[in-house]
């Protein structure tokens, strides 16, 4: 540079004449060289500066006019050699005596300099070179932090990464992790990153409408630059961890901060161009994963002809990084990943498809690929239900410009919060007033009420799903051989019997169900299946509806049509794949509830169970509970199932808005819905009933009896799947009732429920003697008050057939000798009736008790008496 920049600059030279700040500077004694000297500077200025050519030595050419310095500030004296400590006592006496004397030193003179218009280009540029290293403070910047929203015209991604608001934004940010209490006064941020560091973890999560009501600015940044912000606050976070604890950086080089509960949720299918590069949060299932795999962050390059280690150099999602040019031997390439100083981190995709009932009416699932990075791998396996909170983000695809032929960009989520709707995260989230209404209710599951209200009678298969829903306990002694705890129902009988209906109830209330069908489901599609991979070419295994309901249920409607039977996954609940080399077996740990369709269309009592379905005996055994249901016509049943329809079309049609008008008399014990899903994952996850006095007598008699009665009948074959199904059953019943150990009304109860599957498949000339048979099981805490309407549902029906017959004018009333109803309750151990008479059940369906007469009225609805 020239000697006029040097004269100019702040910095001393040795070749300057200069004095103390407090002193004043001695005049030239040759006033007209220097005269001549300006000039020529000033020439040479407007020429420009010769930093490299053939005259740069010319700035450095000896002046023997200007090589002169006052002797008054040259110090000959020689000093002893001070100590560094000495020096900085020293150092700190000078600089508080020029405070007190209101002497600005020369770095304090840079740091609190005020520029003007008429500033020196020069200084301006050595300032703004140190203000951008960060030795300084922009001033400007300074100014403009009390209103940090104000982005003075700057798009919010620029504003956020000027120095001045980055600053502020991680002051701010740090102080919100530092102050921010709970309505408890407690320090929320502080004692999640203590815990994360307790269980050497690399990430916390925040709250976002935590973060919008301390830091509303913060919160109104963060959407909108998503990768700015996020990085500032990663920072941040490191740095407090490391205040905490110095040494955490052996553990993690990384801390992540996770946003959870934004609270606008967007379908996969509604993200447009308005979202890309947006925060935003979504709802799916998983369907496919890749697995973890390395990912480079940080690459430092080898030159291989001087060995001269390249980088650090920082990794994009998109473009591949690579060295221009070796700095050492100027060499470009070839160059070799250093695989020592290279920082790695983990890297998995997945493939998110929309949830099946999110789906619009008419449309197909849409899908979108999910990029997890460093921890947030791993979280999830297909068939889960997550949702994900992420940046939405373009990465360009090649194929893509070649099929379409014009620049088209694949969109991406890079995943940065993670929750999977499972078991475990639906009891964590559990509150204490929503634990002590679960044990509350153990009382109203028995009435079987919660269980599909909108379907009208069935008690038994209501029973049934509940059983299903609630599951036993499986059981692996020494890891040799496993005995499964799920339940599986088959449902089978006439047309028009809610037998679907039944299922999607079941899909709605089970924490994790999949359904499906037998016509529209190949054999793979419930299994598993290979392919191969468009992007690599390698074969891949893809899941099946039975591996998706992994620890679930799946629900299988038209059982019979299934092309191939699925024993193994029934029974053994593992999935056996041996196809293009790859040899495994998948887990299938799920209930299977399956509806079938009998031959020909309609249920033939006159023969068995087998005969009626298109299902082998192998298959028919891994079922633990069969449910035949048969549309008998019944006049007073059809009355009052047609009084339940209307009345619930009538209280759920979309325009009613009062629904107190219409009661219903049996929904005094409902239980929400909600709350029935929180109950079942609740028991399944902290109950666990144990077998210590289960009457073993009791189970291998009735084992025994089924045998001689199969064998003599030779309907469906009993197997010791059975006495398994019993074990199951008895233990899924305790656990409904919040038990810890399995009682005898458990054991009762599976054994009443065995014995009812078992005797609906007969034939019907077969049924009602075994009914006789195992008569003490099957009314085992059976309501008598429905058992004894069942009985004078008979009685009224053979007196309204006998007034037909023998009268031409249609019956108003029916009357029906009490002594008649009390022989038949006898029978099966029944002698007052006085509960029964009070009982809702006797009143709803239009019966009288005239106690005078000792008859029983029953008045015939009008439905009944007019005829077609």
């Amino acid at each position: 540079m020239s000697r006029r920049g040097e004269e100019d600059s702040p910095m001393p030279t040795p070749r300057s004449n200069m004095s103390s700040p407090a002193q004043d500077l001695e005049p030239f004694e040759d006033e007209g060289a220097l005269l001549d000297l300006d000039q020529n500077v000033d020439e040479e200025e407007g020429e420009g500066e010769e930093l490299f050519g053939d005259n740069m030595e010319n700035d450095y050419r000896p002046m023997p006019h200007l090589d002169r310095y006052d002797e008054r500030i040259l110090d000959d004296d020689e000093y002893d050699q001070m100590s560094i400590d000495a020096r900085l006592a020293a150092e700190d006496e000078l600089r508080q005596r020029d405070r007190e004397l209101g002497i600005l030193r020369r770095d304090d003179r840079e740091l609190f300099y005020e520029q003007s218009d008429d500033e020196d280009p020069r200084h301006k540029r050595r300032r703004a070179e140190k203000a951008a290293a960060g030795d300084v403070e922009d001033i400007e910047m300074v100014e403009s932090i009390e209103n940090l929203e104000d982005t003075k015209g700057y798009t919010i991604k620029d504003w956020v990464v000027m120095m001045g608001p980055r600053t502020e934004i991680a002051n701010r940010f740090k102080n919100f992790l530092r102050t921010y209490v709970n309505n408890k006064g407690q320090y929320v941020y502080k004692e999640k990153i203590r815990r994360m560091c307790e269980n050497n973890q690399s990430s916390f999560t925040i709250e976002f409408p935590n973060l919008a009501n301390k830091e509303h600015v913060l919160a109104y940044f963060l959407p909108e630059a998503p990768f700015q912000m996020l990085e500032i606050f990663d920072e941040v976070a490191k740095d407090i961890v490391l205040s905490m604890y110095p040494s955490y950086d052996r553990v993690t080089n990384k801390i992540h901060v996770r946003i959870s509960d934004l609270p606008l949720i967007e379908e996969l299918r509604t993200f447009r161009k308005l979202h890309v590069n947006q925060l935003v949060r979504t709802l799916g299932v998983v369907t496919a994963t890749t697995g973890v795999l390395p990912q480079l962050s940080v690459v430092k390059f080898d030159c291989n002809k001087c060995g001269f280690i390249l980088g650090p150099f920082t990794q994009s999602q998109d473009t591949e990084v690579q060295p221009g040019a070796c700095p050492e031997c100027q060499s470009r390439g070839p160059f070799m990943i250093n695989m020592e100083q290279t920082v790695y981190r983990n890297y998995q995709k997945i493939t998110l498809q929309e949830s099946p009932g999110r789906i619009p009416a008419g449309r197909v699932p849409r899908s979108k690929d999910c990029i997890l990075l460093a921890d947030l791998c791993d979280r999830c396996k297909p068939g889960d239900e997550i949702d994900v909170t992420g940046i939405y983000t373009n990465s360009y695809d090649g194929s893509l410009n070649t099929d379409n032929g014009f620049p088209v960009f694949s969109t991406v989520i890079f995943a940065n919060h993670l929750i999977v709707k499972d078991c475990k995260q639906i009891v964590q989230s559990l509150t204490d007033d929503d634990i002590n209404a679960i044990i509350k209710m153990r009382l109203q599951i028995g009435s079987l009420r919660p269980i599909a209200p909108s379907i009208f009678g069935h008690d038994y298969i209501k029973r049934a799903l509940a059983l299903a829903l609630f599951g036993g306990e499986a059981k692996n002694p020494g890891q040799k051989h496993k005995v499964r705890g799920d339940i599986n129902v088959l449902i089978c009988g006439d047309p028009g019997t809610a037998k679907s209906q039944f299922l999607k109830f079941v899909e709605k209330i089970a924490p994790r169900a999949v359904f499906t069908t037998g016509q529209g489901a190949s054999a793979v599609g419930l299994t598993a299946y290979v392919r191969r991979n468009a992007a690599n070419r390698e074969w891949t295994l893809e899941a099946g509806a039975l591996v998706l309901a992994d620890q679930g249920v799946c629900l299988i409607d038209e059982f019979d049509k299934i092309e191939r039977p699925i024993h193994e996954a029934m029974e053994q609940q593992s999935i056996s794949i041996s196809k293009a080399g790859i040899v495994t077996s998948l887990q299938a740990r799920c209930s299977v509830i399956a509806a079938a369709n009998p031959i020909g269309g309609r249920y033939d009592a006159s023969r068995t169970f087998a005969e009626n379905v298109n299902l082998s005996d192998p298959i028919l055994s891994r079922f633990d509970i069969l449910c035949v249901v048969r549309d008998e016509i019944d006049p007073i049943q059809d009355q009052n199932l047609a009084k339940f329809v209307v009345n619930s079309h009538i209280r759920h049609h979309p325009s009613k808005k009062d629904e107190d008008d219409v009661e219903e008399p049996e929904n005094d014990m409902q239980i929400p819905q909600e709350m029935l899903k929180k109950y079942i994952v609740y028991t399944r996850e902290n109950i666990h009933p144990k077998l210590q006095n289960m009457d073993q007598d009791k189970v291998a008699n009735i084992y025994s009896q089924l045998r001689q009665e199969s064998l003599a009948t030779g309907s469906l074959p009993i197997t010791v799947r059975h006495i398994e199904s019993i074990i199951r059953m008895s233990e899924a019943h305790a656990r409904m009732h919040l038990r810890e150990y399995v009682q005898e009304d458990d054991v009762n109860m599976a054994v009443r429920m065995m014995l009812e599957s078992f005797v609906e498949t007969q034939k019907y000339s077969v049924m009602k003697s075994m009914r006789q048979v195992f008569q003490r099981y099957l009314l085992f805490k059976k309501d008598h008050s429905e058992l004894l309407f069942y009985i004078l549902r008979q009685l009224a029906q053979d007196q309204l057939t006998f007034q037909r017959s023998t009268s031409e004018m249609e019956a108003v009333t029916i009357e029906i000798d009490e002594k008649d109803l009390l022989d038949k309750a006898k029978q099966i151990d029944i002698h007052d009736l006085k509960p029964f008479y009070q009982s809702k059940i006797f009143e709803s369906n239009n019966f009288v008790y005239d106690s005078k007469r000792k008859t029983i009225i029953h008045t015939v609805p009008e439905t009944i008496t007019t005829e077609d």
